[in-house]
């Protein structure tokens, strides 16, 4: 995909690869319409007010995406410290959005990509449907959470912008981050990038706030892997930055 993002290309790209669940909605809204005559006023009323609820919602979702991924700076980067001439990992879970951005920004930076997507494990059609539209890019990695192919202390910087929430398993989560504990020099910094299970986003998604992680959840796993936040930034009203140091060098 290209250094400049297209005006809508966020929220296209929802629609796009979640599109059998706008369907779904309108399909059932449609048939509550047509068929509310047939059905007891009670229970009429009762479908039609949670279908018209659940089209509010989805367009609320979609306004929020927008003003999240096509109005906002989030992929300017701009929190990102200079890179160039440093060695810099860029870890996704399936759908490359920034290395591209990266490389064009820092261009005497080093950029390794590493992508941990497995298809037994993230099976939702959306991921599949965006790795059809953007595959990886060329020299992409292919990594698993439990053990990173890469030697102890070597990069400056690691990256993880909307990926690592996909490791839904606790246990799991807390051993990828001793890996990249491992891999990080004792002078590096890693960058984590996500939405959280707040407020805000629940007003954004309803329940589909429970795909992210809390703030409580993201900072056992940074303790439990002997990292510490030395900064928190607020992209936006709906996604945080954590950056993380090492908090000694023994796990």
């Amino acid at each position: 995909m290209g250094i400049k993002r297209g005006s809508f290309q966020g929220v296209t790209n929802i629609v796009r690869f979640n599109w059998h669940y706008y369907l779904l909605a309108g399909i059932v809204f449609v048939s509550i319409v047509l068929f509310k005559e047939v059905l007891p006023y009670k229970i009429a009323l009762f479908l039609l007010g949670l279908s018209i609820s659940a089209l509010i919602a989805i367009v609320i979702s979609l306004i929020a995406s927008y003003c999240i991924y096509d109005v906002s700076d989030l992929y300017k980067l701009n929190w990102l410290a200079n890179l160039d001439e440093k060695k810099v990992l860029n870890i996704h879970a399936g759908l490359d959005e920034t290395s591209e951005i990266i490389k064009y920004k820092f261009p005497q930076s080093e950029v390794v990509i590493a992508d941990f997507y497995n298809p037994e494990k993230h099976t939702e059609i959306s991921i599949k449907r965006a790795r059809k539209t953007y595959p990886p890019l060329k020299n992409t990695i292919k990594v698993t959470t439990g053990s990173l192919p890469f030697d102890d202390e070597i990069f400056d910087t690691i990256i993880c912008f909307l990926s690592v929430h996909e490791i839904r398993i606790e246990k799991e989560r807390i051993q990828f981050f001793k890996e990249l504990n491992r891999i990080t020099k004792p002078t590096g910094c890693i960058y984590v990038t996500e939405h959280l299970r707040d407020r805000n986003n629940f007003m954004a998604y309803t329940l589909g706030f429970f795909h992210f992680h809390s703030k409580a959840t993201w900072m056992f796993t940074f303790e439990q892997s002997k990292f510490k936040v030395t900064q928190s930034i607020k992209n936006n009203p709906f996604i945080a930055t954590f950056i993380l140091e090492k908090d000694g060098n023994t796990l």
